[in-house]
């Protein structure tokens, strides 16, 4: 038996008082926490989080949980936890993700679900959060030229498409700081949400939580890397929750107006972002899985472009330098 499941049925031993239960993996994610579903003898579950002390720390994610609740947001409840091991025990919101629920019948009902739930979100306590700023923007869209493209791809820029990079790069951050902040959960997408019995959606992964731009979550979740909506279905949602959040004050009106263009231009932050991680989880951590998702992230650049012209320059560099190479890769 690996040592940190050892350790695991050991912490939970005493705290269950039993040892008749069983223990499975339920699942894992991109960084290096996993996830086991305990089953106790009369069939109730719980999760496990295992979060390696010397890689991980339990705390941002307790942090974000206690923002949370007050807001009526379905996160897990937290049963016990061991921050010195790096365990937590949690309310099970059981195996129903979003990726797996949608469908062009269900995404309306699903996607109003995730709208109300993200603008509770957005109402959430974000004092002494970390800044969502300039420095971590910037960092974020280097993993695109450093990851996907010179590490996965072999590509060697010339001064031209550097001087492109740098100009658009510029103006996401500009468009980013100039949005009003509110917490940003920062992976608000199918993998994340999970229909449940009640109160559903039931959202996790939230421990990056951050003070940041209001279109960020919904971007993430309506250009989601997982699963794509046609355009129109896309903008209904869009300005659906735009509506909605008029009218819990998260926005004024005049905001409002700069929703499209703040949408357009914050997803291909997040996509630009996504595309070099998915590259840097195969090379760096081993995890291949997540490459078939980067001509899916990266085809959303085409669309942003088609209603912002200062993308066109980044849209055609990936439809003639990129797209081709990765197709062969």
């Amino acid at each position: 038996m690996p040592q940190r499941e050892a350790l695991i049925r050991q912490w939970l031993n005493d705290i269950l008082q039993t040892g008749d239960y069983t223990l499975a993996l339920a699942s894992g994610d991109a960084s290096f926490r996993r996830y086991f579903r305990v089953t106790l003898a009369g069939g109730d579950s719980r999760i496990v989080m295992d979060a390696p002390p010397d890689k991980e720390d339990c705390r941002p994610f307790l942090d974000v949980i206690a923002r949370l609740e007050p807001t009526g947001v379905h996160v897990p409840y937290v049963q016990a936890e061991d921050l010195a091991q790096g365990f937590l025990l949690l309310e099970d919101l059981g195996d129903r993700l979003y990726l797996g629920e949608l469908g062009p019948d269900s995404a309306d009902l699903l996607y109003t679900a995730a709208i109300d739930a993200l603008l509770r979100i957005q109402g959430g306590d974000t004092a002494g959060l970390p800044p969502y700023d300039r420095a971590l923007l910037e960092r974020e869209m280097r993993l695109f030229p450093d990851w996907l493209l010179q590490v996965h791809l072999g590509l060697r820029l010339d001064a031209a498409e550097l001087r492109m990079l740098d100009q658009t790069f510029e103006l996401l951050v500009e468009n980013a700081l100039a949005q009003p902040r509110v917490l940003v959960h920062r992976d608000y997408h199918s993998r994340n949400l999970l229909v449940t019995d009640a109160n559903s959606p039931g959202v996790i992964d939230f421990q990056d939580a951050v003070l940041g731009p209001v279109s960020y979550d919904l971007v993430s979740l309506l250009r989601d890397c997982y699963i794509a909506w046609p355009p129109q279905r896309v903008d209904h949602w869009r300005d659906a929750y735009t509506e909605k959040a008029v009218e819990a004050g998260i926005l004024s009106e005049t905001e409002a107006a700069s929703m499209p263009r703040w949408f357009d231009l914050m997803g291909v932050q997040r996509q630009l972002k996504a595309a070099g991680i998915f590259a840097r989880l195969k090379h760096r951590d081993a995890k291949p899985g997540y490459l078939a998702d980067i001509p899916r992230t990266l085809g959303y650049v085409a669309q942003a472009a088609q209603h912002q012209r200062e993308l066109v320059p980044l849209a055609e560099f990936i439809q003639a330098r990129v797209m081709p190479v990765l197709e062969a890769a």
